[in-house]
């Protein structure tokens, strides 16, 4: 999965800053570390219409996901985002989006995936 380059600017979304981001979806930070927290944002073709979003999140391969879950994601003014906490126990994280009116962005059948890294310097 590429990273994508966007610019530095920040706007506050509750706590945090997060990136003044471009469309699509971006994941922060990358690589994705077990243990972390990772920040999901999306600014797809759902984004705009939907008056409600949610990460379609699992684990697993990309054929066979496990621990699925629907996640509220909340609407900030570049689009919408998710914080999550990495597992410990796992080695990939998949992931796509479902609007509150059942239509599903999943990246042309493709989903988003990552792998979890354990975090330690070899």
């Amino acid at each position: 999965m590429e990273h994508t380059d966007y610019e530095l600017q920040r706007e506050r979304v509750g706590e945090r800053y997060v990136p003044n981001l471009p469309g699509g979806v971006v994941v922060e930070p990358v690589p994705v570390t077990a243990g972390d927290e990772i920040t999901i944002f999306y600014n797809g073709e759902l984004a705009r219409e939907a008056d409600k979003m949610f990460l379609h999140l699992g684990y697993g391969p990309a054929h066979d996901w496990h621990r699925v879950q629907d996640l509220k994601m909340s609407r900030t003014g570049w689009g919408w985002i998710k914080t999550v906490e990495v597992p410990f126990d796992e080695e990939r994280l998949n992931f796509c989006f479902r609007s509150n009116m059942d239509r599903w962005d999943n990246n042309d059948g493709r989903n988003w995936s990552y792998i979890i890294h354990a975090g330690r310097i070899i």
